[in-house]
């Protein structure tokens, strides 16, 4: 068990450093490049559409050739993108690298997730997701630090050989340590898996809607931030940099606890506790006269993100054994796109960022907790899903 959690782990992880380990040099790659930094901040955008093409068909992939397969291959892409982008010349092979190492990113993030639904039954896959979502919440803090550390003695170029270093780590692991965890058995009735694990079931798509508009609140607060905290609230840059370092430090103490909590409390409670905290959080910015009582909101998103997401996760990934591939892409997909769509309509239309940040907060928390009402989870596709680890065992 321990290996798959180790690789699982490090397969997701390569998506966040992707984005955040760059950042730190964005200013001497664009003066290299002869491009401006505003060019060359669409590198995340362009990142994130490389991993939303990657889950249009890895997930598939994943469920027909096997989760090891396309897993190194995502390593291997990951490995060629950071070489790409180290050896860029302008503007327009940069993006391109960034493009292919989302690909890559994308396609490992997808498998790391199906790996997880193959390995885990609900309740601990459940607690590793909480885990799994701690350690994600260092990426962003720890990766431009080292960023910094590393350009402090050597060119921009080392950040990239750094990613490449990473991806050759996961590509050893998925080579030598991961072993393959697609199931192989098919059900005994006569309808098809497809038919059999449909993704237009009404608990699935209640989990993608919830697990969609969460990433939505957490990206909307991260876009947000820096006007928030240093136009409107008058921060400089070490202070911006310090308070995103304690929210990051309150979203891994809540979910490094979650496990903990899913021993005494159940799923569905602490779902409707996260969703609270979103609603509370909205009510606390509209409210907010000091910059005191606005990061007190802004912490309530932290721990109402931790406290929910892996526990939404969790459930959507449940009823799938043989499609766990398909879900994890469909998944993946409607939580970039629909976070991006939603920031791109907000500032289409105006909207500030604080208003914006209120919105997605108030907005998600009523619609989830609706959900959350209405559509419970299919208790027989709980039984199926611990018999399959049973037998997996």
């Amino acid at each position: 068990m321990t290996r798959f959690l180790i690789c699982s782990f490090a397969l997701v992880l390569l998506y966040p450093a992707g984005i955040d380990m760059y950042l730190v040099g964005l200013p001497r790659i664009a003066a290299d490049l002869n491009a401006s930094e505003a060019q060359l901040h669409i590198a995340f955008s362009v990142y994130l559409a490389g991993m939303a093409t990657a889950m249009l068909f890895a997930g598939k992939m994943a469920d027909r050739s096997g989760r090891k397969p396309v897993a190194i291959v995502g390593a291997v892409i990951f490995i060629f993108a950071s070489t790409l982008c180290s050896l860029a010349q302008d503007g327009s092979m940069f993006l391109t690298g960034r493009f292919i190492q989302g690909i890559g990113a994308g396609s490992c993030y997808v498998v790391a997730f199906a790996i997880l639904r193959d390995t885990l039954d609900d309740r601990r896959r459940a607690k590793v997701l909480s885990l799994l979502n701690g350690i994600t919440c260092i990426v962003p803090v720890l990766a431009p630090v080292l960023g910094h550390l590393i350009m402090l003695r050597f060119p921009w170029q080392s950040l990239f050989y750094t990613m490449i270093a990473m991806g050759i780590a996961v590509c050893l692991l998925s080579l030598f340590i991961l072993r393959e965890t697609r199931p192989t058995t098919r059900p005994s009735s006569s309808c098809s898996p497809q038919s059999a694990e449909s993704l237009i079931n009404r608990f699935f798509l209640s989990r993608l809607a919830i697990t969609t508009l969460s990433v939505s609140v957490i990206l909307t607060f991260v876009n947000t931030s820096p006007v928030l905290l240093m136009e409107v609230m008058g921060f400089d840059r070490g202070e911006y940099a310090t308070t995103m370092a304690l929210t990051a430090g309150v979203s891994m103490a809540v979910s490094f606890s979650t496990p903990f909590a899913l021993g005494v409390f159940k799923p569905r409670t602490l779902m409707v506790t996260s969703q609270g905290l979103f609603l509370a959080a909205g009510v606390v910015l509209s409210l907010a006269t000091s910059n005191a009582v606005t990061l007190f909101g802004l912490t309530l998103i932290c721990a109402g993100f931790s406290v929910g997401f892996g526990v939404a996760m969790s459930q959507a990934l449940g009823p799938f054994s043989l499609r766990a591939g398909v879900a994890s892409s469909a998944l993946g997909i409607a939580q970039v796109c629909g976070s991006s769509l939603w920031i791109w309509l907000a500032a289409i239309v105006g909207i500030n960022a604080l208003n914006m940040l209120i919105g997605i907060l108030i907005g998600c928390s009523i619609v989830s907790l609706l959900l959350i009402m209405l559509v419970a989870p299919n208790r027989s596709a709980s039984d199926h899903e611990e018999i399959h680890h049973q037998s997996r065992s």
